[in-house]
């Protein structure tokens, strides 16, 4: 793999992790989301009109688009487990940003995803 494939890989995983924590911001702006019938289009419209909730969206489509080049330059037995990457970045940028603890547990199973990670890399 060289160095833009492994560009282009890295990019789509970060922008998914970014979509994740934007998503999680906004719905935190809006709160635990019940939906029935007569609301749901009002939370449509809440989740709709958040800021954070069209970057997260926004930074879906262009990992979308980075992830088909990727994906054009290397097997899919390689990509997507690499995929799991985003796992940290999420639970590390859940940390930071929205002060999310993160326990000793999910920390001990962030390190086997790394483990799995490098040992697919040399692969």
């Amino acid at each position: 793999m060289n160095l833009a494939t492994f560009g282009f890989i890295i990019t789509g995983i970060l922008l998914n992790a970014v979509a994740q924590i934007l998503l999680k911001a906004g719905t935190k702006a809006v709160g635990a989301i019940h939906l029935n019938a007569e609301n749901w289009f009002s939370i449509g419209l809440k989740l709709a009109t958040q800021l954070p909730i069209i970057g997260g969206l926004t930074c879906y489509v262009v990992s979308v688009v980075v992830w088909i080049i990727a994906l054009s330059r290397v097997d899919v037995s390689i990509a997507y487990p690499m995929l799991s990457i985003g796992y940290i970045v999420a639970a590390v940028g859940a940390w930071y940003f929205l002060g999310e603890v993160i326990s000793m547990q999910r920390i001990l199973a962030i390190c086997v995803i790394i483990a799995g990670v490098v040992l697919l890399v040399k692969s």
